[in-house]
């Protein structure tokens, strides 16, 4: 690779040591991929986890005097004070967090614990180079906003925090974004909902960019949140384009870079209901619990839930996870203390895959992502999936209809 004299000076350790730590890891992904440079960036996202291989990594980083060039928010463990505060969690997890929270306050990081960014606190402008990872966060960032950012993972991400640079190959290229798989949606598309079932259909899409057609003008941001995450929960997709929609898609023949799709895919609502049917308990049955926010939940999304339960009491428990924005918002506006009285929780800071959850092991809970059922079932805790008002529904009588 060619490297400028600040990045070879940085590589040397003039720098310090975990800055060259940092950079050498940069290069030696930028070799892998054949790349011919380092260029600068202006955002980060570290999917950071309270895990010990993640954790001694970043305390090595810290240990050997690094700290980050450009500040990167990061992802949720678990929320300290809330669940010390009701005995939840065990002092060896606890203390785990705490190590992971020191640690990467002392790399300063921006210390977020959201996995939604993108959509309020790290957004990027169209055309921006940022080092994203998290798997709902760097299709986000790539289709929605037309930033141009790799699938990251947590420690390059926080090596191009550290140095300000990202090896140059991927989707930093322009020709490498264009759409190379059809995607015709005939199903109805109808709800936020809709979108996360459209997008645990990785396995038939296949690998390559989906450009999307048939799907409606108009989709929320919470839609769009779905449709990455779950992309990557069946697959594995740093972009996507919908038609008309995402920026870098004003047409087909845009999005595709004036070339033919090499496949074309139907999805129609034979495959939305089979996919459900494969990746959901069967309904008809007593809920334990139920669950929401994976990715973070908005606050339109809260006050949505808050409207639905006004004035009544859930039978069974109900966790919302949120950013502590969202969180904080959602306390000025009385929207916790609503869901409070009717005996569920907003919790800021925290992944529905965490220790903190040791309570659930065993039980049947219900949620609208297939993201949150996937990752907590290698601690024993599995899901039916419905769309959310099913999921309030059941909360309230005890039972999914």
């Amino acid at each position: 690779m060619k490297l400028t004299n600040e990045q070879q000076d940085m590589l040397d350790g003039k720098y310090g040591e975990g800055a060259a730590i940092a950079m050498k890891i940069q290069v030696a992904i930028g070799e892998s991929f054949d790349a011919e440079r380092l260029v600068p960036i202006t955002r980060a996202h570290v999917a950071l986890s309270n895990q010990e291989a993640d954790l001694w990594f970043a305390e090595k980083l810290l240990k050997a005097g690094a700290k980050c060039k450009v500040p990167p928010t990061v992802n949720p463990g678990f929320c300290l004070s809330f669940f010390k505060n009701k005995e939840m969690v065990s002092k060896e997890d606890a203390d785990l967090m705490q190590r992971t929270h020191d640690a990467y306050k002392g790399l300063g990081a921006i210390l977020s614990y959201n996995c939604t960014p993108y959509i309020d606190t790290n957004v990027p402008n169209y055309g921006e180079i940022v080092a994203f990872s998290e798997s709902s966060a760097t299709p986000y960032v790539n289709a929605v906003w037309g930033a141009k950012s790799n699938r990251e993972g947590a420690n390059s991400a926080l090596c191009a925090a550290i140095t300000g640079f990202v090896p140059e190959y991927g989707l930093l290229f322009d020709e490498n974004r264009k759409g190379n798989i059809l995607v015709e949606v005939k199903a109805d598309i109808k709800t936020d909902f809709d979108y996360h079932i459209l997008g645990m259909l990785g396995k038939k899409i296949g690998n390559g960019i989906p450009v999307f057609t048939g799907l409606p003008k108009h989709i929320s941001k919470e839609g769009l949140r779905n449709l990455g995450a779950q992309l990557n929960t069946s697959g594995a997709y740093g972009m996507y384009h919908i038609v008309g929609c995402t920026p870098e898609a004003p047409t087909l023949e845009a999005a595709f870079g004036g070339k033919e799709p090499q496949r074309k895919v139907t999805i129609t609502n034979e495959d939305m209901q089979g996919i459900l049917s494969e990746i959901s308990l069967e309904g008809n049955r007593e809920i334990d619990f139920a669950m929401f926010g994976c990715p973070h939940f908005t606050l339109e999304e809260v006050k949505y839930i808050a409207d639905k339960i006004k004035d009544k009491k859930l039978k069974k428990e109900m966790w919302i996870l949120t950013s502590s924005h969202v969180k904080e918002m959602a306390e000025r506006m009385g929207l916790d203390k609503i869901i409070l009285e009717a005996g569920g929780f907003i919790v800021p800071d925290t992944c529905p895959d965490q220790p903190c959850w040791k309570h659930l092991n065993g039980k049947i809970g219900i949620t609208e992502s297939p993201k949150c059922a996937y990752y907590p079932q290698r601690r024993g805790i599995h899901f039916v999936i419905r769309d959310l008002d099913t999921c309030i529904n059941a909360a309230l009588i005890g039972e999914v209809k």
